[in-house]
This record gives C-alpha cells, sequence and structure tokens, in this order.
C-alpha cells in the first residue's frame, strides 16, 4: 500500500508497522506534519515564554582527592538534585571524542536502510536486548511522537557484542565502560546525603539494570505543532543525557526557584562536552524538529 498522508492508518503502517520511522516519514517529501503527530496545545512547547537556563556546568574534577573544592561540588550536586534534579557536568572521565563518537553513532545508525533497523520492530526482534521504533506506545497514544528509538539493555559485555547491532555495539560499550566511575561518584554523594554510607555492593545494586536509549528526531516542516518526547518521569535512579548542540530539553520546575516558578519550564540549553544529569523523579519533554 503506498503512503497516503493524509491517512492516519496509512501513516502509522509506514511508520511503525513497516518500520520506516519518522525519518522515512521526512524522506518521503512531507511538507506539513501529519495530524497523527499535532499534540494537544497543553503537550506543546511554547518557546518565546520558556526560561533559558545557562547555569555553569559542574566540574566533576573537583572531586578528585579532599578538601573545599570537592565540598563545595558535593553540595551544589546535592542542591540541583533537591530542586531542579536536572543538572550538567564537564570533565566527567569521559572523553570528548568519545561523546562525539556517539552522536555520530547514532546518526550512522538511523541513517541504515529501513530493512536492518525494521529486525529489531518490538514484535519481530530477535532479542528482548534490543527494541527499535518509534513513538514508545504508539498503539495507546493519542498524538505520537516526533522521533525514531532504538532502546537497548546491557547485562554483560558479551551478550552486548552478540546481540546489538553490529554497526553501533563497540562505540556504546566504550561509552558504558567510561561513564560508570562518574555514575557510582554521583551516587556516592546523594546517598551520603541521606544519611546512607555506600558500599560496593549497595551501588552495584543500584546500577545493576543499565540501557543506552537513542534517540533521533528528524526535521520537521511544523515543530510548533509536534513534539519529541512528551512530558513524563524516568522510572530510572539517574538518567545520563548527551545533548546535540540543537538544545530541545525542557524540564518543569516543582518548586517556586531563583530562576522560575512551579508549573513554569525551562531549557537546558546544551554545553560543549557536557552530560546532563537527570534524577529520575523529574518531569521532562523534548521540542527537537
Amino acid at each position: 500500500m503506498a503512503l497516503n498522508l493524509d491517512d492516519a492508518e496509512s501513516v502509522f503502517e509506514f511508520v511503525v508497522t513497516q518500520g520506516n520511522g519518522i525519518k522515512g516519514l521526512v524522506d518521503s517529501g512531507l511538507s506539513k506534519v501529519p495530524e497523527a503527530y499535532v499534540q494537544p496545545p497543553n503537550e506543546r512547547i511554547d518557546k518565546e515564554n520558556a526560561i533559558k537556563l545557562e547555569l555553569p556546568p559542574l566540574d566533576l574534577s573537583k572531586l578528585d582527592g579532599h578538601g573545599p573544592r570537592r565540598d563545595e561540588v558535593s553540595k551544589q550536586i546535592i542542591r540541583a538534585a533537591e530542586t531542579l534534579g536536572f543538572f550538567q557536568v564537564v570533565n566527567h572521565g569521559v572523553p570528548l571524542h568519545l561523546l562525539e563518537s556517539l552522536k555520530d553513532t547514532t546518526h550512522k545508525f538511523f541513517g541504515l536502510p529501513r530493512e536492518k533497523k525494521a529486525v529489531y520492530l518490538a514484535p519481530v526482534t530477535p532479542t528482548p536486548l534490543v527494541k527499535y521504533g518509534t513513538s514508545f506506545r504508539p498503539h495507546k497514544e493519542k498524538a505520537l511522537g516526533w522521533k525514531d528509538y532504538l532502546l537497548m539493555q546491557y547485562t554483560n559485555d558479551d551478550e552486548a557484542l552478540r546481540h546489538w547491532p553490529q554497526e553501533i555495539r563497540g562505540v556504546l560499550l566504550d561509552y558504558l565502560r567510561s561513564s560508570i566511575r562518574m555514575v557510582k561518584t554521583l551516587l556516592q554523594i546523594l546517598l551520603r546525603n541521606l544519611g546512607v554510607e555506600p558500599n560496593d555492593s549497595m551501588i552495584d545494586n543500584f546500577i545493576a539494570n543499565k540501557m543506552i536509549n537513542m534517540i533521533f528526531y528528524p526535521r520537521c516542516p511544523n515543530p510548533d505543532l509536534t513534539i519529541g518526547i512528551r512530558r513524563h518521569s524516568d522510572i530510572s535512579t539517574l538518567t545520563i543525557l548527551l545533548q546535540d548542540e540543537i538544545g530541545g530539553l525542557y524540564v518543569k520546575i516543582e518548586e517556586d526557584m531563583d530562576y522560575g516558578k512551579k508549573g513554569e519550564w525551562i531549557e537546558i540549553t546544551p554545553t560543549p562536552g557536557a552530560l546532563v544529569v537527570n534524577i529520575g523523579n523529574k518531569q521532562w519533554k523534548v521540542q527537537k524538529c
């Protein structure tokens, strides 16, 4: 059946069922966002009134050793976690060239032919460790998200090497290995603030379930009508986000703060070389078109 952009069932079949994704939809030459992707007004992002947050990133190199510099950064981490729940970090131990490779790897995968990506669609994927799709719950969402994604669960290196897509698994494993020290350090600081003295076993339990979610946001003709990821809270303890230079990450303020009032949305503007740390229960969404 040929794609009919004016027919919702045709669009769903092409994007979701066949696995062409949003990228395939854009590549088809559409001139307007299909009705299925038009978000209700309360879900759209008012870019004109959103607050642009340009707080300096936290320098994790100051955590090396002991003394006032370590205490200062630890307090900044705790305050950020308790208030907005999002903060950016630099000197985090992940090589900058690896961060660039991650971005390139994302474009590489989503640039593959449909046949190579569609083998990981939920109904047919050969492994529960890898899932490719578009909206997270396309059969239940009233308005679909403008994104494609590849979700990979990590159990161990052997299974990742066996099941993750061959084109990208090496870079992703390198990232996991290089970021683990940062994650453990952040957890130690946050747990000690709660009066808990963590040991290695406790930290290992916190990070036992690891996953990588690569998300691709193709350009769209009407970015004011749609959204990449609707408002949500993560179920993870920590989410580590890598933004590109386009940005588009928005976080909801839960209590009145120095830089905004409860209920307002803040844009976390990207900082070159930085990673974004998200405390899992904070609401956020992505406008990236």
